[in-house]
């Protein structure tokens, strides 16, 4: 099998596969709810494995265009909105979590932890900036916007994907081994972001001046 191309079979299985895989982590966090296994403190436990899984499929889908570009494989396009999708329903199990379980609709509590607890600030500001995002992640909002549009509207997600991070190690405090592991990866996604860029904008400047 040629890995740079895939024939739509192909590319169906990997997509079931990729949604299974996504899954996953929820799949092991309700068995481990069914066993009582999530320790002394379980809503902290279904806190941080969703905030986690949040950030770490939004870096997976921030990764697919930079792995397209490197390997040409064209078909891993095809994977970055469902990547994305996943990423914001964790992000709602994570915020569903703090509203239901642990404030219990309590709004004026959250209303004062979102101006008081600088990593609630961040944490829910990313949260909100990710809901356009996905309502427009079909074909027919990204026709509605028009490219452009779409295109500056889904640049956010590297914001967003910044203020998790800082959201992450504000959280944790101490050990700051894997908010700094998400950062350097973001970092990393966004300097392929921009050498890609000035590549593209090289390319166009030669191709018009021919």
């Amino acid at each position: 099998m040629n890995w740079k191309t895939l024939d739509d079979t192909q590319l169906r299985r990997l997509k079931a596969l990729v949604f299974l895989t996504a899954l996953l982590p929820l799949a092991l966090l309700m068995a481990a709810a069914w066993q009582d296994n999530l320790g002394a403190n379980p809503i902290e436990k279904i806190t941080h494995n969703t905030g986690y899984w949040t950030l770490t499929l939004l870096l997976i889908s921030l990764g697919v265009t930079p792995l397209r570009q490197l390997s040409g494989a064209n078909w891993l396009f095809r994977l970055r909105r469902m990547l994305g999708l996943f990423a914001f329903f964790y992000a709602c199990l994570h915020f569903l979590t703090y509203l239901v379980l642990d404030q219990f609709f309590d709004w004026s509590a959250i209303a004062k932890d979102i101006l008081k607890r600088p990593y609630i600030t961040v944490g829910f500001a990313a949260f909100v900036l990710l809901i356009p995002l996905a309502v427009t992640s079909t074909n027919a909002m990204q026709r509605r916007l028009g490219g452009k549009n779409w295109k500056r509207l889904h640049s956010l997600v590297y914001l967003i994907a910044s203020a998790g991070v800082v959201h992450f190690a504000w959280l944790v405090k101490k050990d700051l081994s894997r908010p700094l592991l998400f950062g350097g990866i973001l970092a990393l996604l966004l300097a392929l972001r921009w050498f890609y860029k000035l590549k593209s904008a090289r390319l166009r400047r030669s191709y018009s001046s021919v």
